[in-house]
C-alpha cells in the first residue's frame, strides 16, 4: 500500500512501515499520525505478521510533530486518540524494529522508543531536539527513555536536548544495533526475519511479561511471567521445540536449524 505520507510493504510475515513526507523532514502532522495508529492496529489484528518495522523515506526517520502544523493550531494534542504521534500508546502484542537513519529527533526519538529494539546507522541522531521550542515530550518520551536508559542518561537528553549518535547512542540503549550508513532497513529486515522464525507463541508471551512487569511488584510480576509461561506449555509450542532439540537440531547454540 501506498499513501502520500505513510508507505507499507511486506516482506513474507514482514510488514514495514514508511512514514513518507522527506519535504518535512518526515515530521507528522494529525492526518500522517492518524495513518500510523491504523497501520499498526491493523499489523496488531494481521495473523499472517509477525514483526513489523518502521522507518522514515529518504535517509530521515522522523523530526518529530510537524511544528508548522502546531504552530497553524492543525495539530491539537487529542486530534489523535491513541497518540499525538499515532501508535506511541499502544501496547502491541508483536514486536516493531525501528531502522534509523539520519534523524530521530523529538517525537520521532519517542516513536523509536516506542519500538521494541533500533537498528541505527553509525550516523544516526538521537535526541529532545524540541527543548529549543517549548514542545513537550507527550509521546511517552520521558517515560520509556527513563526506563529504557536509566534516569540519568534519560535526563541528559531530555534537559540538553543535545544530539546523541555513534557508540554513545548504543552505549546509551538508543541504538541496539550500529549499522553502516544506509544499512538500517537491510540490517532491521534481517533482524526481523530472525524473531519471525522463532516459536511465536513463547517470543510474544515473554516479550509481553517484559513490558506488562513495569506496573507491578517484584512479586506480581513473578507471578505474572509464570501465567504467561504455563499458556504457552499449553499451546505444545515448548514440547515441539523439545523434540526438535532431541532429534539433534539447535545443538552447541546453533539458531540455524
Amino acid at each position: 500500500m501506498t499513501d502520500s505520507a505513510v508507505k507499507t510493504c511486506t516482506e513474507g510475515n514482514i510488514l514495514v512501515v514508511t512514514i513518507n513526507r522527506p519535504e518535512r523532514r518526515n515530521a507528522v502532522d494529525a492526518d500522517t499520525a492518524t495513518l500510523l495508529e491504523r497501520i499498526f492496529l491493523d499489523f496488531e489484528s494481521n495473523t499472517s505478521l509477525a514483526v513489523a518495522i518502521l522507518t522514515g523515506a529518504e535517509g530521515i526517520f522522523c523530526a518529530g510533530a510537524d511544528l508548522k502544523a502546531v504552530a497553524a493550531a492543525d495539530m491539537a494534542l487529542d486530534s489523535v486518540q491513541l497518540g499525538p504521534m499515532g501508535p506511541s500508546n499502544l501496547l502491541l502484542s508483536k514486536p516493531v524494529i525501528a531502522a534509523v537513519e539520519g534523524y530521530a529527533v523529538a517525537g520521532g526519538l519517542e516513536l523509536a522508543m516506542w519500538c521494541d529494539m533500533r537498528v541505527a546507522a553509525s550516523d544516526a541522531v538521537f535526541g529532545v531536539f524540541c527543548r529549543r521550542w517549548g514542545v513537550p515530550l507527550v509521546d511517552g518520551g520521558t517515560v520509556r527513555l527513563s526506563r529504557a536508559l536509566g534516569h540519568s542518561h534519560a535526563l541528559d537528553l531530555i534537559l540538553t536536548g543535545r544530539g546523541v549518535c555513534g557508540t554513545e547512542a548504543q552505549v546509551m540503549g538508543l541504538a541496539n544495533r550500529l549499522v553502516e550508513p544506509g544499512m538500517a532497513l537491510e540490517s532491521a529486515l534481517e533482524l526481523a526475519g530472525q524473531l519471525a522464525e522463532f516459536p511465536q507463541t513463547c517470543l510474544r508471551a515473554d516479550r509481553m511479561s517484559s513490558y506488562q512487569q513495569w506496573n507491578m511488584s517484584q512479586q506480581e510480576a513473578l507471578e505474572n511471567e509464570f501465567a504467561g509461561g504455563l499458556e504457552v506449555l499449553a499451546s505444545g509450542e515448548s514440547v515441539a521445540g523439545a523434540r526438535r532439540f532431541s532429534d539433534g537440531a539447535g545443538r552447541h547454540g546453533k539458531f540455524e536449524d
